[in-house]
């Protein structure tokens, strides 16, 4: 192990990095408030990782807090479940925001993600603190819409609707009227209560799923990182769950795509021409002369990685 370090130097780095509670967690936004590209303020040259001897992907996500989807996509010539001894692993040091008001909170479901928006203050730059989530299977989906957090519980008890009981019956795995607080509880340590009845934020016992259509419509978080972030969001914060697989923003005169898989109840026909629509809607109304191999690729791969597509000539960053 030791040889492999010296002859990776970028390996010591990602341990180091490893070595944090929180990773990746942070970003910069831009300065410019009509650019959307944003940056990681703990990895803004680390977008890459190598596979320890005892590593899977799932170990690698929950390390550098990305959710199952996410590091799949964005490794998917390396084995889920075997990666060799210091092959490299990408990881994910930009993205960009959803086309969104940037307050609150922003669930985006093809994304698998949460943003929330501190205030800023005068000891800190403006930024947006994002992690993976899981959302609802196709048969108990996460609602759209607008909502905020209306309650919120530490070491909830878990009382289950009847149709979760039904279900679990059905399956011979029945459930009690309720699940106290602990670690067997699928609620985790922490809960916070939307205004949609029925509908939470929550930690989970079962955290290799973050990332995944896993729940019966709930949002659910690493165990670290809603630990992290249930103090500082307040009962009222306002919470806006959209479907933006396709988001276009700009960076110091570039623009860049980013692309999801839509949810199955959200195909699209023609991913294209959304695509389009919304390069030219983020250019003045004008389609610019886009490198179309790239934009093919990135509606082919859907890796959810920003590909920058366009640069202005320097005469119109005047």
């Amino acid at each position: 192990m030791i040889n492999s370090l010296r002859k990776h130097p970028l390996c010591v780095l990602a341990l180091l990095l490893a070595s944090s509670s929180v990773q990746a967690t942070r970003f910069v936004l831009p300065s410019n408030p009509d650019d959307r590209l944003i940056k990681a303020v703990d990895m803004q040259n680390n977008s890459q990782t190598f596979a320890n001897k005892d590593d899977d992907l799932l170990d690698i996500a929950l390390r550098y807090d990305l959710g199952q989807n996410e590091i799949v996509q964005l490794n998917p010539d390396v084995d889920r479940w075997l990666p060799a001894m210091d092959s490299v692993i990408k990881l994910q040091n930009t993205r960009l925001l959803p086309d969104s008001e940037p307050s609150g909170v922003i669930l985006n479901l093809p994304e698998f993600r949460l943003y929330y928006f501190p205030k800023a203050t005068d000891n800190s730059p403006a930024n947006v603190i994002t992690h993976p989530v899981s959302v609802g299977r196709q048969d108990w989906e996460t609602p759209l819409g607008k909502t905020k957090v209306t309650a919120k519980k530490k070491n909830p008890a878990w009382r289950p609707p009847e149709s979760i009981k039904k279900e679990h019956a059905e399956k011979g795995d029945p459930l009690p009227d309720v699940v106290p607080a602990g670690p067997d509880n699928p609620l985790g340590l922490y809960a916070m209560r939307l205004g949609i009845p029925g509908y939470l934020i929550h930690s989970t016992n079962k955290p290799f799923g973050v990332g995944l259509r896993v729940s019966h419509g709930c949002v659910r978080m690493y165990p670290k990182d809603i630990e992290t972030l249930f103090p500082l969001i307040k009962v009222g914060t306002p919470v806006s769950i959209i479907n933006q697989p396709i988001k276009v923003g700009w960076l110091e005169g570039s623009l860049y795509i980013e692309i999801h898989a839509p949810l199955e109840e959200h195909q699209y026909d023609d991913l294209l021409s959304i695509a389009l629509d919304l390069i030219e809607i983020n250019n003045n109304g004008e389609l610019p002369i886009i490198d179309g191999k790239l934009l093919k690729q990135a509606i082919i791969e859907k890796r959810g990685s920003p590909i920058k597509i366009y640069t202005q000539a320097i005469s119109n960053l005047d």
